[in-house]
């Protein structure tokens, strides 16, 4: 597993987390911000799969 992959998954959990406080708060700010960390980690991570992917090619 690299950083990419390690990086992306943790802010993928860190969206996720604040995605429910704001549904649970009533918070759509927050819930909208959440989102989109969680979306950001999920390319970070995708990007780290592919990264990961081509060095187990070679």
């Amino acid at each position: 597993m690299n950083k990419d992959q390690v990086k992306g998954r943790i802010e993928e959990a860190k969206g996720k987390v604040k995605e429910v406080t704001g549904k649970v708060l009533d918070d759509e700010g927050m819930e909208i911000e959440g989102k989109i960390q969680k979306n950001v980690g999920k390319v970070r991570a995708g990007v780290g799969d592919i990264k990961e992917d081509i060095k187990k090619g070679n």
